[in-house]
């Protein structure tokens, strides 16, 4: 790869980490504001993990993400108007206004979606991998899911499919320290999640999850190693949630010990924008996308503010695949 085509990828990287910190942002403030209904689960910290592993695919890779969900749609390139427009329950959101915040989905960048249901993306990726395995495509699924996760029944259930059939699969555990409120230490058996690899017979990676270079590196080997058919990774990218499980909640259900000051001072934008310094980007072209991504974000929320709602004909579609009968009761009261 030339040196222009690999500054261009390291630049992408820092615009996905700087867009989902600054989406966030905005989306933390217009939520305490009464703007986003529901909870708001942040990914502030984690940024490297999710970017590192998104620049690892192709646009056609298959994806699924964890209710702490604006993260990894943005990591793979979803643009941020429909994903802002879903955050505020309009019909332009990525899935018309009925997913919200812990349910976001962008096909067209093969983000399969994700959910409440902690551990549920294990089964849903091995069925895509499973997918393009029988459609001889070379086409990879990958899964994210936290330390809490890894002790999910479906989580493993999932890998133990994709090992057994050689699946073209990645799982991803974003260790962030915490469970909700449970310490990793106190919830997880064993020193590394990365170690429970061993009992399917597939290699287990453990990865600097503040390190975006790393974390692609250690994503691309899995992902080339799943297209030439040798089966799935289990690769543990050691991160942090910065805020507590859920924003604007009222009360703090994450406990914090003196490492809480070490993470922050390894934030994964600050120590990647200085690494890009070091290696000769100009500063004035980092703050210049600062700016571009800002503009960006102030662009979806006007999006989304201008966007309708729903009408209540709506609630109708997308449950099956013909739009269910509305009873006359509820035409005649809307």
């Amino acid at each position: 790869m030339s040196a222009s085509r690999d500054n261009d990828r390291r630049i992408e990287k820092y615009r996905r980490m700087q867009r989902i910190r600054q989406f966030e942002t905005r989306a933390e403030t217009i939520h305490a504001a009464g703007e986003i209904p529901g909870a708001l689960h942040t990914y502030a910290g984690m940024e490297a993990s999710g970017v590192g592993a998104c620049m690892a695919l192709r646009d056609d890779d298959y994806m699924v993400g964890t209710h702490r969900s604006h993260g990894h749609p943005i990591a793979k390139g979803a643009k941020l108007r429909p994903l802002m427009a879903e955050l505020l329950g309009k019909v332009t959101g990525i899935c018309k206004g009925k997913g919200g915040s812990m349910h976001l989905s962008d096909f067209s960048m093969g983000s399969l979606g994700e959910t409440s249901i902690v551990g549920s993306g294990g089964p849903v990726t091995a069925g895509a991998a499973l997918g393009a395995k029988l459609q001889g495509l070379d086409r990879v699924a990958l899964c994210f899911f936290g330390d809490g996760a890894s002790s999910e029944g479906a989580i493993h259930e999932g890998m133990n499919l994709a090992a057994v059939w050689k699946l073209p699969a990645i799982f991803v555990c974003e260790n962030n320290r915490f469970g909700m409120s449970t310490p990793t230490a106190a919830g997880v058996a064993g020193a590394h999640v990365a170690d429970r690899a061993h009992g399917y017979g597939i290699p287990g990676v453990i990865v600097d999850g503040q390190d975006v270079d790393a974390v692609e590196a250690a994503v691309r080997e899995a992902v080339d190693r799943a297209r030439a058919g040798k089966g799935p990774t289990l690769i543990e990218t050691k991160t942090y949630r910065y805020a507590d499980h859920a924003v604007n909640m009222g009360r703090d259900l994450t406990p914090r010990g003196p490492e809480h000051d070490e993470w922050l001072a390894r934030d994964p934008i600050v120590l990647y924008r200085a690494r890009l310094v070091e290696d000769g980007i100009s500063g004035s072209d980092l703050d210049a996308i600062d700016v571009q991504v800002a503009e960006e974000v102030a662009d979806a929320l006007n999006f989304a503010r201008e966007s309708a709602y729903p009408a209540f004909e709506e609630a109708f579609d997308h449950v099956f695949v013909d739009r269910l009968p509305i009873p006359d009761d509820v035409r005649a009261h809307a």
